[in-house]
């Protein structure tokens, strides 16, 4: 009788995965899970402030090898490309790429208090500027860099981190924390994230004869310690009634980096305990 084990379609192991946004919660997570899975993984981020501890925590667990700590500012062609030739010249190639990086504005306890409350009709348009550079222009700009090497090798996996603010609009009411004045989630990112679904579909189908896959994942509401007014209002709004643990998002990216999911382009992936489904 065969061993049981995990089918081979799902090993990542020895794959090169070039991370942005690497610093933050989901990117941290992922990175480390890949690392434990043996994935060869380039942790890349505009932010400097935890680089030291990453760096640290990660040489702590793994082969100075198996990683790459590199700064990344996505709005700029030059850094994109040098963070592609780093993945090439520390691994060999580049073989999945996960558009990570975003400006959010979240609501746990560490960031509530720096979001921008205007309303939509008084939303200051410089900050909506720069989210869609960010995360729209930025995206582009780091995706056609990764897609000029992965033609060279002639194969590659784009994986776009999307929102459920790309498939519905925000609930309000949400934010509302019953203190008197509804707080709201920002336009900027509504309009920045929602090109992710069909970014995802232009490049999965442009370059589906020429061995680019592109899918995206849809996260929602990762814990990360919010106020109790928050979870109360999540637990009644989502059919799960809880918010998602960032070790719930390993399995869907595993599978998105691995050629289990090789017959898979152009899909989108929510991973929102059923938000979209209401």
């Amino acid at each position: 009788m065969d061993t049981p084990g995990i089918h081979s379609s799902l090993s990542i192991a020895n794959k090169a995965v070039l991370i942005t946004g690497a610093y933050g919660l989901i990117g941290r997570t992922i990175a480390e899970a890949f690392l434990q899975q043996g994935a060869r993984v380039v942790l890349a981020d505009i932010a400097v402030t935890h680089q030291e501890a990453i760096q640290n925590r990660l040489a702590g667990q793994f082969s100075p090898e198996q990683f790459l700590l590199h700064h990344l500012d996505i709005t700029d062609e030059a850094s994109c490309q040098a963070v592609v030739a780093a993945t090439v010249a520390r691994f060999g190639a580049l073989d999945v790429l996960i558009n990570n990086a975003a400006i959010d504005a979240k609501f746990d306890k560490a960031n509530t208090g720096k979001v921008n409350q205007s309303r939509f009709e008084q939303y200051p348009v410089e900050l909506l500027r720069k989210s869609v550079d960010v995360n729209l222009t930025g995206t582009v700009i780091m995706t056609q860099q990764a897609c000029r090497q992965m033609l060279v090798q002639g194969k590659g996996n784009i994986i776009n981190v999307a929102s459920t603010y790309s498939m519905v609009a925000p609930n309000q009411s949400l934010y509302d924390f019953g203190q008197g004045v509804q707080q709201y989630k920002p336009i900027d990112y509504i309009a920045s994230k929602s090109f992710i679904p069909n970014f995802t579909r232009y490049i999965a189908t442009f370059y589906a004869q020429e061995g680019i896959r592109c899918n995206a994942i849809v996260p929602h509401a990762i814990f990360n310690n919010h106020e109790e007014a928050f979870l109360t209002n999540f637990s009644r709004l989502s059919p799960l009634g809880r918010m998602c643990e960032r070790e719930e998002l390993i399995g869907p990216f595993t599978f998105l980096a691995s050629e289990a999911s090789s017959y898979m382009t152009g899909s989108v992936l929510s991973v929102d305990g059923g938000w979209t489904a209401w």
